[in-house]
């Protein structure tokens, strides 16, 4: 697992990680504490597998210190053979980069074809975009990605599934 200080350097907002103070390194992990807790509240970690969805697990929530207002969340999603997300909505703000860490994964994006993505290969969403589809391709294999946000601080819920059908 990466230090702090050394995601910090990675991302250019310091230039030396070991120069990081204790303090400051203390005063971080308190900042990356609040966005951690509201993303897993966003995303719903919950036992999702048991009922043949996807499972969601926050991997990284920080503030960007060097880019004022925004955050970046990462979060791996983990599809059983089979499986697939409801169709969603992320943050307004939400810029989400995406890549296929196993199996072979299905998506679509607004009006734009489903594609498929193999291990190894990545995709984006644009802010405001609609993912009408995202699914494990295989109903043999499972199927995994780590997905990127960058999005304003206080922009949640990250993820907002679509109505269903029917009444209300």
């Amino acid at each position: 697992m990466m230090s702090i200080s050394g995601f910090a350097h990675r991302i250019g907002a310091v230039s030396n990680p070991r120069a990081m103070s204790a303090k400051a390194a203390r005063k971080a992990l308190r900042t990356a504490a609040v966005p951690l807790i509201a993303a897993a509240i966003a995303l719903g970690a919950s036992p999702a597998i048991a009922q043949g969805r996807e499972q969601v697990k926050v991997a990284f929530a920080h503030a960007l210190p060097n880019v004022e207002g925004k955050r970046l969340v990462a979060v791996t999603v983990t599809y059983p053979p089979g499986a697939k997300s409801l169709a969603h909505h992320h943050a307004a703000s939400a810029f989400i980069y995406a890549y296929v860490l196993s199996g072979a994964i299905r998506s679509q994006v607004g009006d734009e074809p489903a594609k498929i993505y193999h291990a190894g290969e990545s995709f984006y969403e644009m802010p405001g975009s609609h993912h009408r589809v995202s699914e494990n391709a295989s109903d043999k294999e499972s199927a995994s990605l780590l997905a990127v946000f960058v999005v304003d601080s206080k922009d949640e819920p990250l993820t907002t599934p679509d109505k269903a059908p029917g009444p209300q």
